[in-house]
């Protein structure tokens, strides 16, 4: 006959489990794996800094909500967030200080030249760096060349953003794709630059991407300006006189809008404005600014796949934390983190060295992103099935207009004349 089990017996058993070092419920907090993420929340790039975070932290909770990381008894995301004032010295500070505030893992930055200066500091003191966005080859080429040549035993940074070869390589056979479906055949581009550690690698790579494709549209004239510009009229002038059909820029969010509006006021007909890869293209603010002169503008981009129910999910939560903001590459800093949680659930472990060979091992199957393929890192630390998307600005609002398979609408080329 079973005797039953009393509040007190209850109580003596518990002790006792205690005394022979079974775990008890409730007694014991899962510990902590604490990830820096530094992004510009103020300066000229605020805006997708600040988006960049609220990501971060929707895929920090996700991930805690979840359980954790179930390897390492269930230990949660902590999130050190850093503001790079968008400025790279002070990337790198705040990057410094949040590893000294115990950061295992950094993600974020944004801006190339910020990126650069965590990459080499990531390197030097041994935590992994996963970077979310930068389209500039250096932080991945510089750290894989070292290690390559012997002066540096293991490499730290890692990026799932595509390079800028990427960029250039979609870009040029998307617009090849749509002349043709559009049944139009522009001749004349004119390429234009911000000429900084983003815009001048960016420009070279769709220069020689051009050259060994060798498309139907030449490039009459490549026009570089300075990142910080505020005058961009005699630029434009120069553009002007190449008499293009295309004007493909890759600028900055505040040059963006000197440029738009300045091709505007000197009315330069085009048949259309179509970026390699910007990202001053399609933010709020830019397209709230510019009105109709953004409208039809083009922009060859990270983007989510709006058309995985994943995406949707994750777009309407977006717009609540970030007060009515459409989720957009912003989805990479989300998809960092969710690598990184990735990456620990499988090396069990925050050793620097465990989690690289981890890392290296990441085959993370479900992006958000438009992509070629699941996550992965080559031997240079980029991801090859890096996407891309040509958005368009459509009655005020970036859509997916290619590749088919992914558009949210049909794109509108030659734009129409005013």
């Amino acid at each position: 006959m079973t005797t039953p089990l009393t509040r007190r017996a209850l109580l003596r058993t518990a002790a006792a489990g205690a005394v022979l070092g079974f775990p008890l419920p409730l007694r014991a907090q899962p510990k902590t794996v604490k990830i820096g993420v530094i992004t510009p929340v103020t300066g000229a790039m605020a805006e997708v800094g600040q988006y960049c975070r609220i990501a971060a932290q929707m895929a920090a909770d996700e991930v805690n909500a979840g359980g954790g990381i179930k390897s390492m008894g269930g230990a949660r995301l902590e999130l050190l967030l850093g503001d790079s004032e968008t400025k790279m010295e002070v990337a790198r500070s705040e990057a410094d200080r949040v590893i000294g505030a115990g950061a295992q893992l950094l993600t974020g930055a944004f801006h190339s030249a910020h990126v650069a200066a965590i990459s080499s500091l990531a390197q030097q003191k041994r935590v992994p760096y996963i970077i979310d966005i930068s389209g500039a080859d250096a932080p991945t080429a510089n750290v894989a060349r070292s290690v390559r040549e012997g002066t540096q035993k293991v490499q730290y940074v890692y990026r799932i953003f595509p390079s800028g070869l990427i960029f250039a390589k979609n870009d040029i056979r998307y617009m090849t794709e749509m002349f043709k479906e559009a049944n139009v055949s522009p001749r004349r581009l004119v390429l234009m630059y911000s000429n900084d550690a983003f815009g001048k690698p960016q420009a070279d790579h769709f220069i020689n991407v051009h050259k060994a494709t060798n498309p139907a549209f030449e490039i009459v004239d490549s026009i570089p300006y300075p990142e910080t510009a505020n005058d961009l009229s005699t630029e434009v002038t120069r553009a002007r006189v190449a008499k293009p059909d295309i004007i493909a820029p890759v600028t900055r969010p505040a040059t963006a809008i000197i440029l738009l509006e300045e091709l505007a006021r000197q009315r330069v007909d085009v048949m259309g404005i179509i970026s390699p890869g910007a990202p001053g293209l399609y933010e709020s603010r830019q397209i709230e600014q510019l009105k109709q002169n953004i409208e039809y503008v083009m922009d060859n981009v990270p983007w989510p796949n709006f058309r995985d129910p994943q995406v949707q999910r994750l777009a309407q939560e977006f717009l609540k934390r970030s007060n009515g903001k459409a989720f957009d590459t912003s989805g990479y800093t989300y998809e960092a983190i969710k690598v990184i949680a990735d990456v620990l659930e499988r090396a069990h472990s925050t050793d620097p060295d465990t989690l690289v060979d981890a890392i290296k091992k990441t085959n993370y199957s479900s992006p958000l992103m438009v992509a070629n393929g699941p996550i992965r890192f080559d031997e240079g630390g980029d991801n090859p099935n890096a996407g891309t998307a040509m958005i368009q600005i459509l009655n005020q609002k970036p859509r997916v207009v290619w590749p088919k398979a992914v558009a949210e609408e049909r794109f509108v080329f030659p734009r129409p004349k005013r």
